[in-house]
């Protein structure tokens, strides 16, 4: 099925009406990097601050032809240092989001969750992946799919709370979340299906607010109504989820390839919990995806300047 990016476009038309977001990109010294930054600036997605070496951002620049001329430049020897003073930008109020450019995600993340960094939040961080998938109406959030890796209930609790959140701040209206399992009956030897209902739970007590959340549910009857139906489930989530939560990072990954190389799906990138909104994007996205990894951002910045707070 050929894939026409409606509802990233819809993201990033949302995004043209707002002031680019002051971005830190983190040690862009490489032509997949700078050309991410560039390409959200010529959108007004973006504001960058590009963070490293400058002699070595300038040659690249050169060397591809890409137009930094308006760029600020933080200059920082080593990726590390680029990861730190791009963490000191977002202290100052500089910036208010970060952009991974030519440095490890591990490299990136130790700045932000440092102790004494002042990034963290109460809120564990967690990543989502907004998917753009031929067939499906909306984006499809998924998470955790990259950071934790075996969340606990309280962690887990974070991570939905997160995705409902980034679900607001991308416009959706009906935020429905399913907790996804192998199954959709609560059964003692599936520890994942435990922890669905008791995330449940905690909804109804509204230790975790702003979406309508179901589970245990397993994948076909959250996306697909006919399979809800078959199974005789009466949800109000099931056949019509738009966040899917994961067990753990194995089945969130599998999931989000699954998508995009066998349904042709694109993946755009965010880190939530932290004070600001981190993109993380890969060499492998494409133009539109990385241009939605920075409308998504900037429309969590915006959420988080009307809501006056850093939390989520």
């Amino acid at each position: 099925m050929a894939q026409t990016h409606e509802k990233y476009q819809r993201l990033i038309d949302v995004c043209k009406t707002l002031p680019p977001t002051p971005t830190a990109v983190v040690h862009p010294v490489d032509r997949y990097a700078l050309e991410s930054a560039a390409e959200a600036a010529s959108l007004g997605l973006i504001q960058p601050l590009l963070v490293g070496p400058e002699a070595r951002i300038r040659a690249t620049a050169k060397e591809w032809s890409i137009d930094i001329g308006a760029m600020e430049i933080v200059d920082s020897a080593f990726s590390q240092e680029s990861a730190a003073n791009a963490v000191q930008l977002v202290r100052e109020g500089r910036a208010q989001a970060l952009m991974k450019g030519s440095l490890h995600t591990d490299e990136l993340m130790a700045a932000v969750v440092k102790r004494d960094a002042g990034m963290r939040t109460a809120r564990r961080v967690s990543h989502c992946f907004v998917m753009d998938v031929p067939g499906y109406p909306e984006a499809l959030i998924i998470s955790d799919a990259a950071i934790n890796i075996a969340p606990t209930l309280e962690e887990k609790a974070d991570i939905l709370q997160n995705a409902i959140d980034l679900a607001h701040a991308l416009g959706v209206k009906d935020v429905k979340v399913a907790i996804l399992s192998a199954m959709e009956t609560v059964n003692p030897k599936v520890p994942s299906t435990i922890e669905a209902a008791a995330l449940c739970k905690m909804v109804d007590r509204r230790q975790i607010t702003g979406a309508v959340v179901d589970g245990p549910l397993a994948l076909d009857n959250a996306i697909n109504l006919e399979a809800a139906r078959v199974k005789h489930i009466d949800s109000p989530v099931a056949g019509s989820a738009n966040v899917l939560i994961v067990p753990d990072l194995e089945a969130g990954n599998m999931l989000a390839k699954s998508l995009s190389f066998l349904a042709g799906a694109d993946a755009a990138g965010i880190v939530l919990g932290a004070r600001v909104p981190i993109i993380l994007t890969s060499r492998a996205d494409s133009v539109m995806t990385r241009l939605a990894s920075a409308a998504v951002a900037a429309l969590v910045a915006r959420a988080r300047r009307e809501a006056g707070n850093v939390v989520g």
